[in-house]
């Protein structure tokens, strides 16, 4: 009777040996192919990891450090990480040079399941890293473990952005039955590249960024460009430009009821509040109001500075 109860003793703990040793087995090989496809993704396609103020299913911004905390980590990981309120302006005018990154959230009554999903600028998903389980109480340590923990997927990758390279095909011009073709050999061509280009392997020079559980920024450097035209003076206005705005671009960022002006350095300079005339706004600067109004291509901020009408040219970007 003993030996009897040894042997299906001995047997049943065989067979639970055998199923853990089949689960770590198949647990290797699904990182394995994780990590494959990882490596198939392309992330250095894309410049930016943009970052919501809200993720997931939650209600308040950044609730429980979620934002701050996965926006450290993408930092940590060699990515340039920007907030969705905060954007530089070649990402401003071209969302698909970033990946946003979404936390998919699975929190049950003993424990927290944290995924974070990268999709693309058409919606469609680029990248899933790894399931971060824990069973801590607290939901900020909870989400901090379950970040940290999905955030290892990005381990071993050495992102580096690198610009796609648009071939430069030549031209061909067409007169009745002759056809001339442009080479590549442009010098004007050539100049305008090395003037405007951005060496890709300089990106530190560029970017100034900073990320830490206490302090946040990012600041672009690359020059923006300008297309202020000179207006025409006259005699009774006086018109200066100010040193809050003078050639910067200034970005509008839709706001309830109007816009929000934003420089490079993203301070909010003047806000436009909308009037019941097409393209007249009501402007508000530090200490100034007027009203700002577009006159032969030009945007212009009127206002009166003691007895004294001034105007005031504004380049701004809708």
């Amino acid at each position: 009777m003993i030996y009897c109860f040894l042997a299906r003793f001995f047997l049943l703990s065989l067979s639970i040996l055998k199923y853990t040793i089949l689960k770590n087995i198949l647990f290797i090989v699904f990182v394995l192919v994780g990590y494959t496809g990882i490596g198939q993704v392309g992330l250095n396609e894309y410049k930016y990891i943009i970052i919501p103020k809200t993720l997931g299913e939650f209600k308040e911004e950044n609730q429980y450090l979620t934002s701050t905390l996965l926006k450290y980590q993408f930092v940590k990981k060699g990515f340039t990480a920007v907030y969705d309120d905060a954007l530089p302006e070649d990402l401003y005018m071209n969302r698909c040079l970033g990946l946003t990154a979404l936390l998919k959230d699975k929190p049950s009554m003993f424990s927290t399941k944290t995924t974070i999903v990268l999709e693309n600028c058409k919606g469609q998903q680029v990248f899933r890293s790894r399931e971060g389980t824990n069973k801590i109480k607290e939901y900020e340590e909870a989400y901090k473990d379950g970040i940290t923990v999905a955030m290892s997927s990005f381990d071993g990758l050495n992102y580096s952005y690198k610009q796609k390279v648009v071939e430069n095909k030549p031209i061909t011009l067409r007169f009745k039955n002759d056809i001339k073709s442009l080479g590549g050999d442009n010098k004007e061509q050539k100049e305008t590249a090395d003037l405007t280009g951005i060496g890709v392997g300089n990106r530190s020079e560029v970017v100034k960024q900073k990320s830490s559980l206490e302090n946040q920024s990012y600041k672009s450097m690359e020059p923006v460009a300008s297309d202020m035209k000179q207006a025409t003076p006259n005699p009774d206005i006086k018109t200066k430009t100010s040193a809050g705005t003078g050639k910067e671009m200034l970005n509008a960022k839709a706001i309830p009821n109007g816009y929000q002006l934003i420089d490079s350095e993203l301070k909010v300079i003047m806000k436009l509040l909308n009037s019941s005339t097409e393209n007249v706004f009501i402007g508000q600067a530090e200490g100034k109001s007027g009203m700002v109004f577009q006159k032969n291509g030009i945007w212009i901020f009127e206002y009166y500075s003691g007895a004294n009408l001034t105007q005031e040219e504004l380049n701004i970007k809708f």
